[in-house]
């Protein structure tokens, strides 16, 4: 059997070219909030160290958070990316390692995406109105 005979998938195994598609889309999705999610971190790993090194008080943190357009909005995009980018990591999870595949498993993963981002957004909201 030679190399290319064995990236084959079995024959009852074949994916349509639909499946495929959204495979596609979901590593380029993957791949794209682990860049953002890589930039947010280093930015909020800045602004901590520059926290704690200036002194600044969680009131004077909020403070900056309620002045500034550029940190609520840049938190909210930090909470999209991880809305994005959690599900589809717990998704390739359940299918390798549990065997969990279908519409069953991509809901629930659904659900779990709207709920991070939906109180992740809230809290966003909150320290900055």
């Amino acid at each position: 059997m030679n190399g290319a005979q064995s990236l084959r998938p079995p024959p009852t195994q074949t994916a349509s070219p639909r499946g495929v598609r959204a495979a596609a889309w979901r590593f380029v999705l993957q791949r794209a909030s682990a860049a953002v999610l890589a930039l947010c971190v280093i930015v909020h790993l800045a602004a901590i160290i520059y926290s704690v090194r200036h002194g600044l008080t969680a009131a004077a943190i909020v403070a900056r958070m309620h002045a500034s357009a550029f940190w609520p909005a840049f938190y909210a995009t930090f909470v999209v990316a991880a809305a994005i980018h959690a599900p589809l990591g717990l998704r390739v999870v359940a299918d390798e390692w549990l065997g969990l595949r279908g519409r069953g498993i991509d809901v629930v993963l659904a659900a779990f995406a709207l709920l991070l981002a939906g109180g992740g957004l809230y809290a966003v909201r909150s320290l900055a109105a």
